[in-house]
């Protein structure tokens, strides 16, 4: 009886250690990665973006865009603001939307 409650016992302790190990490895495998560098491929790919982002901010918009892109970005336009009746299509739309009058009506 008591060599059954001690295996119990030892069971409930050596779930509670598991437990407390994963999570503490969890956490330390989280920050071990964020101080550890980047692998070759990760790297790469920030890189790539990085160098895409200051490329665009010097190109003003699309990076490599050619003359038939702009051509056919502006008959898109065209196309769009003879369907919808023209207006500014690179900014958001202005909604105003007034207040209902509400009548009291007697019972």
């Amino acid at each position: 009886m008591a060599l059954h409650r001690l295996f119990q016992l030892s069971s409930l302790l050596g779930s509670a250690v598991r437990v407390t190990l994963r999570r503490n490895i969890g956490i330390s495998a989280v920050l071990f990665n964020r101080a550890k560098e980047l692998d070759p491929v990760q790297k790469l790919f920030v890189d790539k973006i990085r160098e895409y982002n200051v490329k665009s901010k010097s190109a003003g918009g699309i990076v490599d865009a050619g003359p038939s892109y702009q051509k056919n970005m502006t008959e898109e336009i065209t196309k769009l603001q003879r369907l919808y009746g023209g207006g500014d299509l690179t900014k958001f739309p202005d909604f105003k939307f007034p207040e209902p009058k509400l009548e009291e009506v007697a019972k």
